[in-house]
């Protein structure tokens, strides 16, 4: 907070430096970048994209950015990770603000203007907001519907919105510098939901982590089943090695997705043995096993209804699909992860 202090003493505001890890992102690096350059933030910046290996014309697109404005600058991530090239890109950063960017995300022009001074008003470690999924076809607006809805991630103030305070994490974040140096930035060997763990050690060391509705970023979602089912799986096996690793930290609502899981597939061979029953000619008690996936099947018509058809009928067929896609991968990775049943962890990056 030295240099924070020093830029309050001379009436002048802190310099910004924006991170972004960016791999295989064509079709979205060039609107994310044009929403730092647009910021009414008043102060210095500069934009750090930490380019990876990628093989979509990424790295083409990055370089002509940076060719054109001195104030891009690319550094190569060679692993390719999402908290590798977020730490290579801090360490290259010069201001005393950190504002972390997703290549999905688009950030609202006054995000960096109410994020510092969120951090000076309240002197939290870490400021961030709301991810605002928006979908331009009837699939994305569908899988937007259900990260909005209470029924989709499970209603926390990052995806569906709530009263500023303290919070347990937040989407991307807005960083005191020295505070990421202090507690030793990103943990390299976890490949997703490192924020959440990043948060767990700044809150840990006697930091603030702060929720802000004002904060709202537009995030894109992946535009298929199959990137959407790899995204979740990957999430999933994160964060039940999370919950393995840091067993005090993790709240009830984690362990919903994969009981779900557990508690159809097992009602569902149930019934399957209700009708053996049946058929060799005894009481086929067994059948009200089929009451769970009934049960939820129930839960996610009721939730199409609610949520899904506000983007029209094609949207509200997909999140007939979408839904059960999000808690089925999600449950299973988690228990992936939680039981170290997953061969190579580190491969679940969910890109």
């Amino acid at each position: 907070m030295d240099q924070m202090a020093h830029d309050a003493a001379q009436n002048t505001l802190p310099g910004v430096s924006y991170v972004m890890p960016v791999l295989n992102e064509v079709t979205h690096v060039r609107a994310a970048v044009d929403s730092l350059l647009q910021q009414d933030y008043e102060g210095p910046f500069e934009v750090t994209l930490a380019l990876g290996p990628s093989m979509d014309g990424t790295t083409e697109l990055v370089e002509e950015l940076a060719a054109v404005d001195p104030r891009i600058r690319v550094v190569e991530n060679v692993v390719g990770s999402t908290p590798a090239g977020l730490n290579l890109a801090i360490r290259e950063s010069r201001y005393p603000i950190v504002i972390r960017v997703d290549a999905h995300s688009v950030l609202p022009a006054d995000y960096a203007r109410i994020a510092v001074e969120t951090i000076i008003s309240t002197g939290a470690d870490n400021v961030g907001g709301l991810m605002d999924a928006q979908g331009t076809t009837p699939f994305e607006k569908a899988v937007a519907r259900a990260y909005g809805s209470r029924i989709g991630l499970g209603g926390t103030k990052l995806h569906v919105g709530g009263e500023a305070g303290p919070a347990e994490t937040v989407y991307l974040g807005v960083f005191v510098r020295q505070r990421l140096l202090d507690v030793g930035l990103f943990a390299e060997d976890i490949k997703r939901g490192q924020d959440w763990e990043l948060n767990r050690r700044l809150r840990a060391s006697g930091g603030t982590v702060w929720f802000t509705p004002e904060l709202k970023v537009t995030y894109r979602p992946r535009p298929n089943l199959y990137r959407l089912a790899r995204q979740f799986v990957s999430t999933g096996v994160w964060r039940g090695e999370l919950a393995r690793r840091f067993p005090s930290a993790n709240g009830v609502r984690y362990f919903v997705p994969p009981a779900m899981v557990v508690a159809v597939v097992l009602g569902f061979l149930v019934g399957i043995a209700g009708i053996v029953q049946a058929v060799v000619g005894a009481q086929p008690w067994l059948l009200l096993g089929f009451a769970v996936p009934v049960f939820y099947a129930l839960v996610v018509v009721a939730s199409a209804v609610v949520w899904g058809r506000r983007d029209g009928f094609r949207s509200f067929l997909w999140f007939l699909v979408v839904l059960p896609c999000i808690h089925f991968c999600w449950g299973i990775g988690f228990l992936l992860g939680f039981l170290s049943l997953s061969r190579n962890i580190t491969a679940h990056t969910g890109r």
